[in-house]
C-alpha cells in the first residue's frame, strides 16, 4: 500500500476494532465474490495485529486469513486470472504476480487497494493437498477511538 510512512502502511482512521474487523471481513467477502468458480471457503476470523513501530495501546491493524477450495484443482489457474484481471476494475493494483521461491512455485500475487487501505496475498498452492487459494487480507494502521481498548480477538 503506498503512503509517505517509510513503514508504507497507510493510516486507515479510527476505527473500535470490532468494527474494523468487519470492514476487513467485507473486503474478503468481495474478493471471494470474483473467485466464480464452485469450491469452499475455509471458516476464519479476523484478528488483531500490532502496527509495527506504534504504540499497541492505541494503533492496530486486521488481519483476515482464509482459504479457498475449489471443487476441481483445474479451476484454480483460472480463478488466479480472474483474480488479476477482475481486481484492478475494482480499485486494486497488482503489485506482485509471479512463482515464489519455495520447492513448488507457488503464484503468488500481492494487490493494494490504496483508496480503502488494504492490501491483499493471494497464493494458488496448486501442489497443496487439496489445491487451494491461501488468501491474506491486511488492512492499514488504525487508531483505536479516545476512551476505548483494542480488542484482542
Amino acid at each position: 500500500m503506498n503512503d509517505s510512512r517509510s513503514d508504507g502502511v497507510p493510516f486507515s482512521g479510527t476505527s473500535t476494532s470490532s468494527d474494523a474487523a468487519d470492514a476487513t471481513e467485507r473486503v474478503s467477502s468481495g474478493i471471494y465474490d470474483l473467485i466464480g468458480v464452485k469450491g469452499k471457503a475455509s471458516e476464519s476470523y479476523s484478528t488483531v495485529v500490532d502496527c509495527s513501530g506504534k504504540d499497541t495501546e492505541k494503533h492496530f491493524r486486521i488481519l483476515h486469513p482464509w482459504s479457498f477450495y475449489p471443487t476441481s484443482a483445474d479451476d484454480l489457474d483460472p480463478v488466479m486470472e480472474r483474480l488479476k484481471e477482475e481486481l484492478p476494475k475494482r480499485g486494486w493494483r497488482i503489485v506482485e504476480y509471479g512463482p515464489d521461491t519455495s520447492k513448488n512455485k507457488n503464484i503468488r500475487m500481492t494487490a493494494d487497494n490504496d483508496e480503502k487501505k488494504f492490501s491483499a496475498r493471494i497464493v494458488k498452492m496448486a501442489k497443496s493437498e487439496p489445491p487451494m487459494l491461501s488468501l491474506d487480507v491486511i488492512s492499514g494502521c488504525y487508531k483505536i477511538p479516545a476512551g476505548q481498548e483494542i480488542e484482542r480477538f
